[in-house]
């Protein structure tokens, strides 16, 4: 029987690859791009944007390699929750890629700024505010409503089949909840876009993260529940195969 073992600590390990990453960029970029004056800020502080846009970067691969390592196992129980999990995270890694290339333009966008001087100034400012605008839809408008779908799609999944313990599938799914509603709030401009109302509930879900992805680490899968799949399955095809329940 399958324990699925390596497929846990990956998953483990890309939670907090992913959480830390996002967390880590937005800390990095925070001080520069909240700046009124952020072109120029940028402008003498391209490494640090650099490296803010490197670890968002990195965030975004981990996203749907979750739910890519956590699928084999969650097909098993439900593949259409497992399924959907893969493709929104894949969509939501797309989207953060996104606005890493925002933040590269930026980059650029400031650099032709300071070479021009004061000849063009209205037409960099003009960029810089389309460029921020695209940072904020991407990142804590879209790719946050994507993530809410994704991961409770696999923390239902969880919380069905008890791969996981119950308090903590229903905890992803209570965090889930939170920061889909921060993302709406966002989009609905009721929220800041990376404000302290969208960090407060994106707060349960993070910190949840983590938590799983220690107990992914060092416990693993439920191994009751990976064994009773194959049972339930065996018995759905003999209530539904006539020919199966001749032949056994």
């Amino acid at each position: 029987m399958p324990t699925y073992r390596m497929n846990a600590v990956a998953a483990g390990v890309l939670f907090i690859i992913a959480t830390l990453g996002g967390v880590a960029s937005t800390a990095v970029l925070a001080p520069v791009l909240s700046a009124t004056d952020y072109l120029a800020r940028i402008s003498t502080t391209q490494n640090q944007v650099l490296v803010g846009g490197l670890l968002q970067f990195v965030a975004a691969a981990a996203c749907p390699g979750i739910a890519l390592a956590l699928y084999p196992v969650l097909r098993r129980h439900h593949e259409g929750l497992a399924l959907g999990s893969v493709g929104f995270r894949l969509i939501e890694g797309a989207l953060y890629v996104g606005v890493v290339i925002c933040l590269l333009s930026l980059v650029t966008l400031s650099q032709a700024s300071v070479s021009v001087g004061a000849q063009a100034p209205a037409a960099s400012q003009v960029a810089g505010v389309l460029l921020m605008a695209a940072r904020d839809w991407l990142g804590p408008v879209a790719a946050v409503l994507t993530f809410g779908l994704g991961a409770s799609m696999y923390y239902w999944a969880f919380y069905r089949s008890r791969l996981v313990p119950r308090w903590l599938s229903g905890w992803g799914l209570l965090g889930t909840t939170l920061v889909t509603i921060s993302g709406l709030l966002v989009l609905l401009h009721v929220a800041a876009p990376l404000g302290t109302t969208q960090t407060l509930l994106a707060l349960p879900i993070a910190v949840q993260e983590m938590v799983l992805a220690g107990w992914l680490i060092a416990k693993g899968f439920n191994p009751s529940a990976i064994a009773s799949e194959p049972t339930g399955q065996i018995g759905r095809w003999q209530a539904s195969d006539p020919g199966i329940v001749s032949a056994t």
